[in-house]
């Protein structure tokens, strides 16, 4: 890592430690964490709860003035005029931690002026930390990130999510699913979408998608990713994503191949895209039929 850290970056890693020591606590007995349901198949936990308390506390000590946007509290805390916003996840992947499975992470972001500046990404089953500062590259603990360098995507390993709601459309997912896999070398479904933009940023999977995301699942991940040579964007391309719950990243050459097989599923496609998308929606419904 590079040797004079920034110091908002050392604040946020001191936050995103404090929260990991909470959660490991909770993984120890989780059988006896409190879940509640936010909507169908949408849990938080006071392990949730207890984390995002303890990074607010942490980056409010340090930068009172600064604005809070984190997942189970919004907007509620710090400042609300703030240009310094801190988009925080403090536990992505919590229906893998509630059933004991190991891949979930704290996930924070500074954004400034709507961009992103620094990212932390931490994953305490692994004791694994990722860092970026924009224009100082990205960081695994010591070690400096590179997008993984397969150019064909059929050698390429793809990380994804599946849909959990019942307002996603699973039949349209399916489709886009299945043109991914069909192309690969495989497709994998971790269950912690911040972890996946980790993954891509250090090259243990060449690509990632997904929709429905929250700007606090990818704040910290875009920056990753750009900052270890990768692209990031909605599934047509547009690299100012953050709020528009569709996501693609990978090297490159590995993104626009992606972003053709995944353009015409955007909800910012054109009109003559849509119309084979839903056609193509239903001969798969009424196949399943």
């Amino acid at each position: 890592m590079s040797s004079s850290l920034h110091p908002m970056l050392n604040v946020a890693i001191k936050a995103a430690r404090a929260a990991g020591a909470i959660i490991n606590r909770g993984a120890l007995d989780v059988e006896s964490v409190r879940v509640s349901e936010k909507q169908a198949n949408d849990f938080v936990t006071e392990v949730d709860q207890a984390s995002e308390t303890a990074i607010i506390d942490i980056l409010l000590g340090a930068y009172p003035g600064h604005a809070i946007w984190a997942e189970e509290s919004g907007r509620t805390h710090g400042s609300q005029d703030s240009e310094h916003v801190w988009i925080i996840d403090p536990l992505d992947g919590t229906t893998n931690f509630i059933h004991g499975f190991p891949v979930y992470c704290v996930s924070i972001a500074l954004a400034v002026k709507g961009k992103v500046e620094q990212a932390v990404i931490y994953d305490p089953t692994r004791n694994d930390l990722f860092t970026a500062t924009r224009g100082r590259g990205a960081y695994m603990n010591e070690r400096r990130l590179r997008v993984a360098k397969r150019i064909r995507l059929q050698e390429c390993l793809v990380s994804t999510g599946f849909p959990f709601r019942a307002e996603d459309n699973f039949n349209h997912y399916l489709l886009m699913m299945g043109e991914v896999m069909k192309r690969t070398a495989g497709l994998r479904r971790p269950g912690a979408a911040a972890l996946d933009l980790a993954y891509v940023a250090a090259g243990f999977s060449d690509g990632f998608f997904e929709t429905g995301l929250q700007p606090w699942d990818v704040a910290a991940g875009s920056l990753l990713v750009t900052e270890a040579g990768g692209l990031i964007g909605n599934f047509t391309g547009d690299s100012n994503f953050l709020e528009q719950k569709e996501c693609v990243a990978a090297n490159p050459r590995i993104y626009g191949q992606l972003v053709s097989l995944l353009s015409r599923h955007s909800k910012f496609a054109g009109a003559a895209d849509k119309a084979d998308v839903a056609l193509a929606v239903q001969t798969l419904k009424a196949a399943a039929a």
